[in-house]
């Protein structure tokens, strides 16, 4: 029988050589037990980022800058990046990482609560990848959904939770409960708005992807 492990490691074992500096990157986040996004949800980012070709990226969520570099690498000349962190250690580490790959210019990291920095950002975002507390993710939706252009797409991760969404939320651990809740109001929410197309795919951690369903309707209140 053919595990899903044994596919998913058939799959990275497809890819291409990695690059040098985010292959360091990742090496050392792995020893020091920072998460970064994995082989399969980085190939997933790279292809929407060759697709959308997408001048404006938002990420929420940068840790030590790995998933930002994957992206921005790949953006058309000139395009920018703009991710917010939270955890003040990681934001020194993420900044030299933007440095080694040469793309400080390009990436601009802001610091502090995701919540209030999205209230305060402006324009439109060709790309959203949301990567941060997953408990947060309905509550930052509203103001995602407006920063997100009319072609955009945003891609959320750890959207399965090691499987805990798909259980009875009394099979979960009292302290994740109210993660377990939210994220399943998130993915509902997603999954039937009229205005919104999502996808989850069981990538990763899952990851969902979603897109405006014909033209992008007025913003209105969730």
């Amino acid at each position: 029988m053919i595990t899903e492990e044994r596919i998913a490691a058939f799959i990275r074992s497809l890819e291409g050589p990695e690059d040098p500096v985010l292959a360091d990157i990742r090496e050392e986040a792995q020893a020091e037990n920072v998460p970064v996004v994995r082989k399969e949800t980085e190939a997933l980012l790279s292809f929407f980022t060759d697709l959308l070709r997408p001048m404006r990226i938002l990420e929420v969520g940068s840790a030590v800058g790995y998933s930002a570099l994957v992206m921005n690498m790949r953006q058309p000349e000139g395009g920018t990046l703009t991710t917010i962190e939270n955890y003040a250690p990681r934001i020194p580490k993420a900044l030299r990482n933007f440095e080694k790959a040469g793309r400080q210019d390009r990436i601009t990291l802001i610091p502090g609560d995701a919540g209030e920095i999205l209230k305060t950002l402006e324009g439109s975002y060709d790309l959203i990848f949301m990567d941060a507390a997953k408990g947060q993710y309905i509550v930052w939706l509203p103001d995602v959904l407006r920063l997100l252009a009319p072609h955009g797409v945003l891609i959320s991760d750890n959207v399965l939770q090691d499987g805990e969404v798909i259980r009875s939320r009394y099979a979960v651990v009292r302290r994740n409960r109210t993660i377990h809740k939210r994220m399943r109001a998130y993915l509902h929410e997603l999954k039937h708005r009229e205005d919104l197309s999502t996808m989850v795919l069981p990538l990763g951690d899952g990851v969902s992807v979603t897109t405006w369903r014909g033209e992008k309707a007025p913003f209105g209140e969730l």
